[in-house]
């Protein structure tokens, strides 16, 4: 394929340019396509939700209300005839036209009013614009008019989780700008691991990548709803993908340039060491691009538009990036390589530092085994507190006003859930019975009913928890009034409390299934390359490990808050956002197996090559050149992950900032942890057992004989001194020959 590639650089060449020029040129388009709905078809918050929007002017549902809350002086009481018509008033002129709202002074509202006739709290719900921040045209002229108003004397505060979250502030950024960090960061580390032109490629190939990966979402636009949050994985993760990909190819041409016989003056060595790079270096990139996408499969295949477009979008990032490395990337190095590796200096394939530590693992592998599992299984134990739902409201009351202002309104006894309700939509004939009954529910703090929230015969009823909604206890109580909304007829009920219940259902009510398909896919695929069953096993558990342990950080970062304030400063969250771990699990499973890949592909090119020179003992020699010669490599690789997904938390929206930790944090322990320390260790544990394939499977995944990748050299610092005679008949000049019967099997 590559020698085709070579023998057609213009078309391919041109291909690209036009795919990355359309792109860019619509990427401002594409962007204002993207869709900030969240849909859970077939489900009861969903169709209440639909009714809301429908009857209500798109009103309520998912967006939480706005409070105002007032304490009148001591000696007053709310239900004071002069007060009722001030506040009324109030509540009136600050609910903006197409809104909702109710009080106390307005029928169905009396729940409204605290047990020492003092405090009073209206639940205002202005229009919503389809964006991240639905209340943005409405909050500034509902701000300036609660700021100038007093009830008998007393100051008038608005609160409320649009108003606590800072969700409402304005609409986020394009993500050019993280982008440009994440960029700049990339070309450091680029430098620093070619300290030639040659750092700049890994960029370019990314600078196509990416707008060519926006075009290929506008496309996908035209046919379903694509989230907003696609365009900061597109520019970010497309980013760190299209350069890691285009490191190692980088690299393995620089290495194959160093052997004898590749002349740069002659075209024809020229052609041999490209076509050799990307043939070993270009099919560990296609296995990984495969692992990725398959682990995003688990996106793809969910019962919710929103996932399942972010799985979309993430499928094309690997494909894009892998399509360019295979195609244009050879073209570069074919044409400019050598004038950018300048200066030109002597490349050494093999990293001392590795060779040490691959040498150390090797020889204390047990020690090593357990102490680096040791580590992975502490930072991975939090996991067992994670908390599904949104952010508890109290955990976003984190100083001002509008933070004490709510823990006033929890302080005189409304409840934690006042600041999320949930919305039940039923016909108008029987909402005075089922207000009744959902008011006596165990764990309500109260319900309003209000008869101006009637329309097409159907009629509005608010029911707030106690505990919070996001809360154990707080979920009980929500999915208390989603089942006796269902248990009547013509009834729904929706809002944010049970939209998270049908989220959580819809997300997590099949993962053992999902689990399961991404497992056997990934089996499949790395079985069918390493032709091993073992590898590909162990493979999986380290993922499993890895993954959890990106769980566990934020679980202490952003759950408990150790760290969230230093870091980001930002206050922790309480909890998890319901979308979180199962994203994470997607991208994280597939990137992080790409360093596995990475370095299980080299140790098997390795032990190819002795087995084919009659080395009996391969184990340790291959661990340890396999190690050396990818270390380095994996190191920058993940740090321009790591760069690249601190440029993603920088975007100011809360969700995106946990998404990102998780990612940093699993790229950087898979990277040093799992892959430098674990992997090399149990490899060597195992033995010859890695290399085992039963005959049967290996006649149904296997079609072609596997040959040795070519002359082996001895990678300097190679640490094997404690292994004499294990690498005795390695020759650096040995021929390329067929692998024999015990390599194959």
């Amino acid at each position: 394929m590559t020698r085709w590639v070579l023998s057609h650089r213009l078309p391919v060449v041109l291909f690209w340019v036009v795919l990355t020029l359309t792109g860019g040129a619509l990427a401002g388009s594409t962007i204002d396509k993207l869709s900030y709905e969240s849909r859970l078809p077939d489900k009861q918050s969903q169709a209440a939700n639909d009714a809301l929007a429908q009857r209500f002017s798109g009103t309520g549902g998912k967006n939480a209300p706005l409070l105002l809350v007032v304490t009148v002086p001591q000696g007053t009481s709310v239900d004071d005839t002069d007060v009722r018509r001030q506040w009324g008033a109030l509540v009136g002129k600050v609910t903006p036209r197409g809104g909702r709202s109710v009080s106390s002074a307005d029928p169905g509202g009396e729940s409204l009013v605290s047990k020492d006739q003092r405090t009073t709290v209206a639940l205002v719900y202005p229009p919503a614009n389809r964006s991240n921040a639905p209340y943005a045209e409405s909050l500034p002229g509902i701000q300036a008019a609660v700021a100038q108003a007093k009830i008998a004397g007393a100051p008038v505060e608005l609160t409320g989780q649009p108003v606590l979250s800072g969700r409402d502030s304005g609409a986020a950024r394009s993500p050019i700008y993280e982008t440009l960090i994440g960029a700049l960061g990339a070309l450091v580390v680029l430098a620093l691991v070619f300290a030639s032109g040659l750092a700049v490629v890994p960029l370019l190939m990314a600078a196509v990548a990416i707008p060519t990966t926006f075009l290929l979402v506008r496309g996908i636009t035209g046919v379903t709803d694509v989230s907003f949050i696609v365009q900061f994985l597109v520019a970010l993760i497309g980013l760190g993908i299209a350069i890691d990909y285009a490191l190692l190819i980088v690299t393995r041409w620089r290495e194959e340039r160093q052997k004898p016989g590749s002349d740069g003056a002659d075209p024809a060595a020229r052609r041999e060491a490209v076509v050799r790079a990307v043939a070993s270096a270009g099919r560990a990139v296609v296995l990984s691009g495969a692992t990725v996408a398959i682990s995003l499969a688990a996106l793809v295949v969910l019962p919710v538009p929103f996932l399942r477009s972010v799985g979309y979008a993430g499928l094309l990032i690997p494909l894009v990036s892998v399509a360019i490395a295979v195609t244009l990337l050879p073209v570069m190095l074919y044409s400019l390589g050598d004038k950018l590796d300048r200066p030109r200096r002597t490349h050494r394939p093999d990293s001392k530092l590795w060779g040490r530590i691959a040498g150390l693992t090797t020889r204390r592998p047990a020690l090593c085994a357990v102490l680096s599992g040791a580590v992975l299984l502490a930072v991975a134990a939090p996991v067992l507190a994670l908390r599904l739902g949104q952010p508890a409201t109290v955990t976003l009351a984190q100083g001002g006003k509008p933070a004490a202002a709510f823990q006033r309104i929890v302080d005189a006894g409304f409840g934690e859930g006042i600041a999320r309700p949930i919305e039940v939509t039923v016909d108008a004939g029987g909402a005075d019975a089922l207000h009744g009954k959902l008011a006596a529910l165990d764990g309500v703090a109260g319900s309003a009913a209000p008869g101006e929230w009637t329309g097409g015969g159907q009629r509005v009823i608010d029911v707030w928890t106690q505990a919070d909604p996001s809360s154990s206890d707080g979920r009980d109580t929500v999915t208390k009034v989603m089942d006796l909304a269902q248990d009547t007829p013509g009834a729904l009920a929706g809002g944010g409390p049970a939209t998270d219940v049908d989220f959580i259902d819809a997300v997590y009510g099949s993962l053992g299934l999902i689990l399961v398909f991404v497992a056997l896919l990934t089996f499949v695929v790395l079985a069918r390359t390493l032709h091993s069953v073992v590898l590909p096993i162990k493979a999986l558990i380290l993922n499993a490990l890895s993954t959890c342990a990106a769980y566990g950080v934020i679980v202490l970062v952003w759950q408990k808050g150790y760290g969230s304030e230093a870091l980001f400063d930002t206050p922790a969250i309480g909890a998890v956002t319901i979308w979180i771990p199962m994203a994470v699990f997607a991208f994280l499973f597939g990137l992080s197996m790409d360093y596995e890949v990475f370095i299980l592909h080299r140790i098997r090119e390795t032990h190819l090559e002795l087995t084919a020179e009659g080395e009996r003992d391969t184990v340790v020699p291959s661990v340890v050149t396999g190690i050396s010669r990818t270390g380095r490599l994996v190191t920058s690789a993940a740090l321009i992950l790591f760069l690249a997904f601190t440029a993603l938390a920088s975007i100011p929206i809360t969700d995106v900032k946990v998404f990102a930790t998780a990612l940093a944090a699993g790229i950087v322990i898979d990277a040093t942890v799992v892959r430098g320390l674990l992997t090399p260790a149990l490899v060597t544990l195992l033995g010859r057992a890695n290399w085992w394939f039963p005959r049967p499977l290996a006649r149904v995944l296997v079609t072609t004989p596997e040959r040795a990748p070519g002359p082996r050299t001895r990678p300097a610092g190679d640490d094997t001194a404690g292994h004499e005679g294990q690498v005795a008949g390695a020759s650096a000049t040995a021929p390329t020959t067929q692998a024999g019967p015990q390599s194959r099997a």
